[in-house]
């Protein structure tokens, strides 16, 4: 691959980035180069050659056909304009990278605002290096796996840091890309190297493993690391060598909007004649339709193969395993997911407000930036405690009461803490069930107050607005959320109470009354339809 890639580059130069997919003189010395190299790696690989492609003429179709459909059919994304309309290597690299560590475990469309605003504030590597790691956070904040923030500002700075060494410019390879960059692994490291610098390589993220599974047939468990292995050979062999990056887009967006995970749009799919999966599909429902139209009741006993296999690592683990309400969907095989571990956390929200004139302030505490258990590091949280083991709301109240002294410095006093409730969050391992509590202080605290947010850094007090704008994560959003509806529930009680109990004579009046049906039908028997309609949960 080192000759091609060497040649590719010396080329690249001179081709233009949207090459017409046609087949150029170009086009076809750098295929057939590439195969003769990469075939004799497929052969190596035992039991590869029925999971394979054919030949040549199989990897050209599927690389014009999957070329031609991109082009008509991408997406219009903003780090795909960048890759192509930016001059600058180093620039568009950059771009390159914050779209794929964003978009991992992330949907698109939640990305692009953040892209958009993290590319207005931080255009380039450099300005992101000069950036604090809380203002990294607090721009993250909301996009989740908090970790990719992290380690993409570590990168930031460590390549700014080191620069020199590569003359001002980014290294152009997957390799000493995966080594420089924290965080950065063999995918994002080739996604970089392919669509940045043309780099022929390929790349192999979860929609590349749907398209390459289904397309080879390949049923075995797409984890392992023998398959994991087997799918980047295919990848490295299928790219097309004079478009690459183009390529391994194109890849990744026929896993995406076409080759889905449910509900594949198989008629849509431009490498359709070239999918194993497919191709199994349709022979099953010819091998039933003909048992049906010949009248046999006998049951299906087994899924007739395309082409003899044999039992191998790479295929279903066995032709039961085969699901026929599936079709391609028996494509790929994961393992069960192992269950996420389940965690209860105690959080209170605490509350001050000066007098009555100012605005309620709530007190942050930051979590540690290191350590063992890193979970949300760096983050901004209400006082939180994980707890090893159930409790009473009575002990729960007082570890929260001993935690609050702590953090505050003074005595903590049990007159104003309440119970809110409970909050559940999910997270990629954990199931995290928070205990929720309120307490508030008054203007007689307010010294105490003052003097903590002075002296610690790592605690801080923020009104309402300036709480959504802190680095804080979607749980303690939602924490927030029960907190504040819980509050205006309580409050809309309260002034209820007293129009209820009133006070003199009209007091009196409120008493002697009885309560009424509500005009509005509220004490007549439902319809059919409104009984059956189902209630309306407010989010937490």
């Amino acid at each position: 691959m080192s000759k091609l890639r060497a040649t590719v580059m010396g080329r690249k130069t001179s081709l233009k980035r949207k090459e017409n997919v046609k087949d150029s003189p170009q086009r076809k010395r750098l295929c057939h180069k590439q195969i003769k190299e990469e075939l004799p790696r497929i052969v190596s690989v035992k039991e590869i050659g029925y999971h394979s492609f054919k030949d040549l003429t199989e990897i050209h179709s599927i690389r014009m056909n999957l070329l031609s459909w991109y082009d008509k059919s991408k997406r219009e994304l903003p780090w795909r304009r960048m890759a192509v309309t930016e001059s600058d290597l180093n620039k568009r690299a950059y771009a390159v990278w914050v779209s794929e560590i964003m978009l991992q475990q992330t949907q698109v469309a939640t990305v692009i605002n953040y892209y958009n605003k993290w590319m207005q504030r931080w255009p380039t590597l450099q300005d992101l290096a000069k950036a604090t790691l809380e203002e990294v956070n607090e721009m993250w904040s909301g996009l989740g796996y908090y970790s990719r923030g992290r380690r993409l500002h570590e990168g930031a700075q460590k390549v700014s840091e080191v620069l020199s060494e590569f003359k001002g410019e980014m290294p152009k390879n997957a390799e000493e890309l995966q080594k420089l960059l924290p965080g950065v692994g063999r995918y994002t490291a080739s996604a970089i190297a392919s669509i940045t610098f043309g780099q022929v390589t390929g790349v192999v993220d979860g929609n590349v493993v749907r398209v390459l599974c289904r397309t080879r047939g390949i049923g075995a468990d797409s984890n392992s690391p023998p398959v994991t292995e087997t799918l980047w050979i295919l990848a490295n062999i299928l790219v097309d060598p004079v478009r690459p990056g183009d390529f391994n887009q194109a890849m990744m967006e026929l896993g995406a909007i076409v080759c889905t995970p449910k509900a594949p749009l198989c008629s849509e799919c431009p490498v359709q004649a070239h999918c194993r999966a497919f191709q199994q599909v349709m022979k099953e429902r010819e091998a039933v339709s003909k048992r049906l139209l010949d009248n046999t009741t006998s049951k299906l006993t087994s899924i007739p193969d395309i082409e003899q296999c044999g039992s191998c690592s790479l295929c279903l683990p066995d032709k039961e395993s085969w699901d026929s309400s599936l079709g391609v969907m028996n494509f790929p095989r994961k393992p069960a997911k192992k269950p996420p571990r389940t965690e209860r956390t105690l959080t209170c929200v605490v509350m001050w407000k000066r007098d009555a004139d100012d605005a309620e302030k709530y007190f942050l505490v930051q979590r540690p930036k290191f350590g063992t258990y890193c979970l949300l590091a760096g983050m901004w949280e209400f006082p939180s405690i994980l707890l090893e083991a159930e409790l009473t709301e009575k002990k729960q109240k007082h570890i929260i009461l001993d935690r609050l002294t702590e953090l505050l410095g003074s005595s903590v006093t049990e007159a104003n803490l309440q119970h809110m409730g409970e909050v559940v969050h999910i997270f990629s391992h954990i199931h995290q069930t928070y205990h929720v509590y309120s307490n508030s202080f008054n203007d007689a605290n307010a010294n105490t107050v003052e003097q903590e947010e002075t002296e610690h850094p790592s605690v801080r007090w923020v009104t309402k607005d300036e709480f959504h704008q802190s680095a804080v994560s979607t749980a303690m959003k939602k924490v927030f959320r029960l907190f504040t509806h819980s509050s205006m529930n309580e409050k809309l009680f309260d002034k209820g109470d007293k129009r209820e109990c009133g006070s003199g004579k009209n007091g009196e009046e409120q008493k002697g009354r009885k309560h009424k049906a509500p005009k509005d039908g509220g004490g007549r028997q439902l319809s059919m339809d409104r009984f059956f309609r189902p209630a309306v949960k407010e989010p937490l």
